[in-house]
């Protein structure tokens, strides 16, 4: 399975952003926004917006138009869980678990699983600007 690092790198990846909200001062806005201004296809979701940063923002990740090709996870832990187990269900195995986004019980979940996951690393640092 490829890294997360080289999904980012690979051509057009498409990368669902749980947590997306126009807020200035959340990491859910703040990475939203970062990753779209580095030049990559961003997917909201969020059951609570319905637009984010002037994109349509979709309720679940069974929502999306596209399967994304990264699902980057900017939520407290518990939600954390729910999403990991939606996206067990959808066959969406590559997750990016942003800083504050897991506890003990996200990280079993995911020893226990087929995700390919990474876990407190901020993909604002690892991605590149797009061109």
């Amino acid at each position: 399975m490829a890294s997360m690092t080289e999904l980012l790198d690979s051509p057009d990846p498409v990368i669902a952003v749980v947590g997306a909200t126009d807020h200035p001062t959340k990491y859910g806005g703040i990475i939203y926004r970062d990753l779209k201004a580095k030049g990559y296809r961003v997917l909201a979701v969020n059951p609570g917006r319905s637009e984010v940063d002037g994109d349509r923002c979709w309720p679940s990740l069974a929502d999306l138009p596209e399967a994304p090709t990264i699902v980057d996870i900017v939520v407290p832990p518990a939600r954390t869980l729910r999403v990991l187990a939606e996206c067990t269900e959808l066959g969406y195995r590559n997750v990016w678990i942003q800083p504050g986004a897991a506890d003990e019980a996200v990280r079993s979940y995911v020893a226990a699983s087929d995700l390919n996951a990474l876990i407190d690393a901020c993909i604002m640092v690892r991605a590149r600007t797009r061109s």
